[in-house]
Formats: structure tokens, sequence, C-alpha cells
């Protein structure tokens, strides 16, 4: 890093998703876009930056202080190779990160000796939603946490053309339901709950179009004898305008109330005994990806490198992520219960 403000931002990626990206860095005052790079140009072009097609020509010409790779597994650890060869000091990456839990372990080992950081891509816990949620569970709102439950219900899952108008590469994943999607809420309970000591899965595919698992439970227990409940179903709605907004719905009960998430992103209260509610967050208004969510992240990553505030989602503590993802494929493999042990 060069310590200059604004930071100087280059991208690799230029798909569905990136719009997201290009467009919550272009909002933050203390970050500054200097190119995009991507296989096809073309794609690289219409950002409006400095195009490139070779990803090592971008970093040597506009000297980043920040890499965001916004790139499939696949192509990960080449990308963070090239990067560190250059010198970048900060990388933000994609999730699912990397090929698997041997090259992600070899990748930070190679950035640790360079000196760099890795933040990883996992914008879910940034949503305001769950901001919110953990706040209220920090202040007690609802006593001693007993279970959460989210049930995940974008509805995009259906018939033979699933997917294919925004990221039709879903369909020849062969781990999908839980390495493309789940992984969100394995961190976004980590992150309310702290870290699993076991889980339970129970998968199945609903759409014959697809090569990968879109329906599934899995059962998480955490510290303390906390529960918590993925119930996954793609093919499957939910009731919201934006069926992408929150995904689906949560309720978090405790022993003096129940916290829930509805679909347009609004969080509301209820004290055990009574029907009356009290809301803890209005509907969301925002137009970025999933409460803004992206936004969130990358302004996060913006103030931990200028105020030195600790930086989420580093790469060594999402191997964590990582290995709970491989123990639910293996529990929903043998049907039974893992005991998790994720050091």
């Amino acid at each position: 890093m060069t310590g200059t403000i604004p930071l100087r931002v280059a991208c690799v990626g230029a798909g569905y998703f990136s719009q997201f990206q290009y467009e919550s860095w272009a909002r933050i005052d203390r970050a500054e876009l200097v190119g995009s790079c991507n296989r096809d140009i073309t794609k690289a072009r219409k950002t409006g930056l400095p195009a490139y097609s070779d990803l090592a020509l971008m970093l040597a010409e506009t000297r980043p202080d920040i890499l965001d790779i916004i790139l499939p597994p696949v192509v990960h650890a080449a990308s963070i190779r090239t990067a560190l060869e250059a010198g970048i000091k900060t990388i933000i990456c994609q999730k699912p990160f990397c090929n698997g839990i041997d090259e992600a372990r070899e990748i930070i080992a190679s950035a640790e000796r360079a000196g760099a950081r890795i933040v990883i891509h996992e914008n879910f816990r940034f949503q305001p939603w769950y901001r919110r949620i953990k706040a209220a569970i920090d202040d007690g709102a609802i006593g001693q946490v007993l279970q959460v439950t989210f049930r995940l219900r974008p509805g995009d899952g259906q018939g033979p053309h699933a997917y294919l108008d925004r990221q039709p590469y879903f369909q020849q994943m062969e781990q999908f339901l839980i390495r493309e999607t789940g992984v969100h809420w394995v961190d976004t309970f980590r992150y309310l709950l702290g870290d699993p000591v076991s889980v339970y899965a129970d998968l199945r595919q609903v759409n014959p179009a697809i090569a990968g698992e879109d329906a599934g439970y899995v059962l998480f227990e955490h510290p303390g004898g906390v529960r918590a409940l993925f119930d996954g179903n793609r093919c499957l709605d939910h009731d919201a305008e934006n069926l992408r907004r929150t995904m689906g719905e949560a309720l978090v009960e405790g022993t003096e109330g129940t916290i829930r998430l509805t679909g347009d992103g609004a969080v509301e209260l209820r004290r055990f005994g009574t029907s009356e509610t009290v809301p803890l967050l209005p509907p969301d208004t925002t137009t970025g990806f999933g409460g803004d969510c992206v936004f969130a992240l990358q302004s996060h990553v913006v103030s931990g490198l200028l105020d030195g505030n600790p930086l989420e989602n580093l790469a060594q503590d999402y191997m964590t992520v990582m290995l709970i993802e491989k123990a639910i494929y293996g529990s929903a493999s043998e049907g039974r219960k893992v005991a998790l042990n994720t050091a």
C-alpha cells in the first residue's frame, strides 16, 4: 500500500456480479478505480476504465493499492500469484475461494511470505439486517439465544433454463447449493453465534437440469448448545418483491423473545409471551445488491487500510468456512453427524 488517499483500486473480472463491485467502488470517496482486466477485453472496456486483457500488464501500469479479484475459483490462485509477483499487498478475492482447501492454504502461505493480505469477498455478514441482529443479540434483546433458522428461497432454480440468464456456470457446478450459496450462511452463523462444533447435512437435487444439489438441510451445533438450521431450496420462493434482497427469511429465537427477518430486509422483535412486535430495522430501500453489502464490505476494507481498523474475512480465518463446507458434504455423503475441528 502506498499510503496515499484515495486508495488506487484495480479489478480483474467483468462478469455478471462484477457490476456491483465496480459501482460500489465508484461511490467510495477514499478509493479510485484505475483499471479493469478481463480475458474478453470488450467486457473490461464496458466499465469505462482503462481496459486490459493481461493482468500483469494492468498491475504494472496502474500500480494499485488494492486488487479486487472478481473471478471464478479456477483462476484465483494464478491471479493471486500474479498480484504477489507485482508487489500488491492487499487483495480482495471472491468466494468460493480457490479450487479447494489445499490450494487455498498454499496461496495463503505465499501471501504471508510476501507480506500481503487477502480479504475474502464474503459479503452477507455485512448486510444491514445481520449487523442489526448481531447488535440485538449482543444487547441481550432476546435473552439466551437457543436457535437460529434461515430459509433460503430465491425461487430461481426451476426448469431447464435455470440460472442461464445470469450465471450459467451454476448449472455445471457438481457442488452447488452449499459451495456457491450456503457458505454465505455458514459464515453468517459464525458471525452471529461463533464457530460450530458439529454439522449434520441432508442434501438433494430437485432440478435434474443442473449437476449439483439445489436443496437441503444443514443443522449446526454452536457453542453452548445453540442450534442453527440452514433450510435451503433454490426452486422455492418467499414473500418478497425482490427475491434476491435477503434470499429468504430468518428467525433468531431466545428465552426472552424472537427476532424475525422478512424478505424486504426488515427486522422486528417480539417479546416472549406477547404478540406485539417492535421494529428494529425498517424495510431496505437501497438499490445495491443485498442491502448494499458489497459497498459495506469494500468500505470496511478501505477503513481497515487507512484507519487501522481490524479486518474481517481475512483468508486465514475464512479457511474455517472452507473446512465447515467440507464437513457438510462429508456429512451428507455419509449420512451422519460430523464433529468439527477447524484448527
